[in-house]
């Protein structure tokens, strides 16, 4: 049982521990992975010498005796609803409680509660209200400022200040942790009356970058090159405001030297501190290679943890994309710059995957964020550290970005060489827009050649994923994503590789609907072009709005971010349904109803192309 991080007083006592020095809280079951956020910065923690305990999935309804059990810890809880947002976890697009949970034991979907973060923190402050409360994780991070909540239909205020929660890291948390503990550790070896550290002296963290904090406003002092927010107040009333608060968000997320921002809610200011630069290449290696068990916690023997399946054979080779996706929450979390693991660490990490007991020589993934940015990043960096693009990639690739595909391929090369490996899949996602770029090396371009044959040829389980999103152009460009006739460029290369290799494999486009900017008569012409291809759709999904995207931000305000100009979102259920049962042009049950809406939208010749002439 010491092989894990205790859970339990007794798994404490085995360690010969009378007290803990930091007590994480988990919306997710512990698994002991480096894909799961609270055992990395446990293991973070463990490293540096400290006692640490997690506590997964504590139950809130009964006595509170998960909250007590392990007593007060030296320094502080620390809190992750886990590696989901808790609402995008429970509740579907049309706000239907889920009937499974991909971090639960046996997939069980009552075990945490709505907006961990808030609840946890609630419970450990009634109980233990001297001991500081830190919160991290995804939902954390992403509600850290005044953010849209598509499940409340609300405007909510900063999670700090809804929970009561001291401070708060956003983004990739090992770097401003590790700074966390040093200064507790220091302030509280300072005195020898001091052996815990209590929120009477939080405000000596206030300095640590990618924190966020708040204070009585009364006694906040701005700092020259603040970006003030419009207060929470103010974006209640205005949307306009709360749009333009988003852009600043966005950029200062993305920029080498950020500014603080700060923002006025109630009688608090809220403070985000700038983040920290991107952690180097040994520091990454470092996180991954910490001793892991790569196991659930035996406490869930005989259980199936559907999250753990999906990744216990898989390996993940750097962080960051730079796709900036409107929809998407990775840059926002994670950071546009991608930060890459050695190749000597990844092989050390393919090398204990295959320890595993039930591994059979296949790799199940050799990816990341996006499969192939690997190693990729501004051929002059100094460039890189003043610009303020949300996307290296959207309206087009930066001619500063080195597009070499060349390391990953001698990554490949390497891992697919190791004896006891069968083969290594690709089950991230890949941009072809990156493989369809022309470069002025012709070296590189040969590389992206080079990898579109190896991709298809070594690495797809007879499905490659890939994610056009959209076939309308203009809806397209809202999305931040590449032209549909690049999805179609791509379709062309993949379809005359499979048939030079004998071949039979299957191209699985992603898309989807009511996304900010699209409309019915876009949807209409998605089923006319994916008929045109003979695509049956089924990975589709209708537009979720989540924290801290510029698609959530320009479907609740009505306005884009970056132009404030007025955007068409579909919002009603009737509006969405009419956008929706376009993927299914091909199910006879539908075909009235499309029929029906193209004749109220004035397009016969679609009813035509689709059904054909009557």
């Amino acid at each position: 049982m010491t092989d894990w991080l205790p859970t339990t007083k007794k798994e404490v006592e085995l360690r010969g521990w009378d007290e803990l020095d930091v007590i994480l809280f988990s919306g997710d079951a512990y698994v002991d992975h480096p894909s799961f956020g609270a055992a990395v910065i446990g293991r973070i923690l463990e490293a540096e010498g400290l006692r640490i305990a997690i506590v997964p999935q504590p139950n809130w309804r009964d006595d509170l005796r998960d909250f007590k059990k392990l007593g007060r810890p030296r320094l502080f809880f620390g809190i992750s609803a886990g590696c989901m947002d808790s609402m995008v976890n429970k509740y579907t697009a049309n706000k239907r409680l889920r009937s499974e949970d991909a971090y639960t034991p046996d997939a069980r979907p009552d075990m945490r509660p709505e907006y961990p973060s808030i609840v946890y923190t609630q419970i450990l402050k009634n109980i233990y209200p001297d001991v500081p409360v830190v919160l991290g994780g995804i939902e954390a991070s992403l509600r850290r400022v005044s953010h849209y909540d598509y499940w409340q239909d609300e405007l909510r205020k900063s999670i700090l200040v809804d929970s009561g929660a001291d401070l708060l890291i956003y983004g990739m948390g090992e770097k401003p942790i590790l700074e966390l503990v040093e200064r507790m550790k220091d302030l509280t070896n300072a005195s020898p009356d001091t052996r815990f550290f209590t929120v009477a002296d939080i405000k000596e963290l206030f300095t640590i970058p990618q924190i966020a904090y708040t204070c009585k406003t009364s006694d906040f002092a701005s700092q020259e090159g603040d970006i003030r927010l419009a207060s929470h107040t103010e974006c209640l009333k205005d949307k306009k405001k709360q749009a333009a608060n988003f852009r600043y968000v966005e950029e200062e997320s993305n920029k080498y030297a950020a500014s603080r921002i700060t923002q006025e809610t109630d009688k608090l200011t809220v403070v985000v501190n700038p983040p920290y630069p991107p952690m180097s290449e040994q520091e990454l290696d470092r996180s991954y290679e910490l001793p892991y068990t790569r196991l659930p916690h035996p406490k869930y023997k005989g259980k199936r943890i559907p999250a753990y399946d999906m990744i216990k054979f898989s390996v993940n080779i750097h962080r960051g994309c730079f796709g900036g996706c409107a929809f998407c929450t990775i840059s926002a979390h994670q950071g546009k710059f991608i930060i890459s693991r050695s190749k000597p660490s990844i092989l050390r990490e393919v090398k204990a995957v295959m320890d595993l007991p039930d591994f059979k020589g296949y790799l199940s993934d050799l990816g990341g964020p996006s499969a192939n940015m690997y190693r990729m990043k501004g051929r002059d960096e100094s460039v890189c550290m003043k610009c303020k693009r949300p996307s290296c990639i959207h309206p087009k690739v930066c001619p500063n970005l080195n597009t070499d595909h060349r390391p990953l391929l001698d990554v490949y090369h390497a891992v697919d060489a190791l004896p006891g490996i069968k083969k290594s899949f690709i089950g991230s996602g890949v941009r072809y827009d990156l493989l369809l770029h022309r470069s002025k090396d012709e070296a590189t371009n040969r590389s992206a050649e080079e990898y579109t044959r190896e991709l298809i040829v070594n690495h797809v389980s007879g499905r490659l994923k890939v994610a056009p999103e959209h076939t309308s152009d203009p809806t397209l460009y809202v999305m931040r994503k590449p032209s549909f006739q690049q999805f179609e460029e791509f379709k062309r290369i993949f379809d005359r590789i499979n048939s030079e290799e004998g071949l039979r494999q299957q191209l699985i486009p992603y898309f989807i609907s009511s996304h900010p900017g699209c409309t019915e008569e876009d949807m209409a012409e998605l089923a006319v072009i994916t008929k045109r291809l003979d695509f049956h759709l089924e990975q589709i999904q209708d537009f979720t709005p989540t924290p801290m995207t510029v698609a959530t931000e320009a479907w609740y305000t009505g306005y884009h971010p970056y132009t404030l100009e007025p955007i068409f979102s579909a919002k009603t259920q009737r509006e969405k349904l009419a956008q929706r049962h376009f993927f299914f042009w091909y199910k006879p049950e539908e075909r009235k109803n499309i029929i029906n809406e193209l004749r109220r939208i004035g397009r016969q010749d679609l009813i035509d192309k689709l059904y054909g002439k009557r």
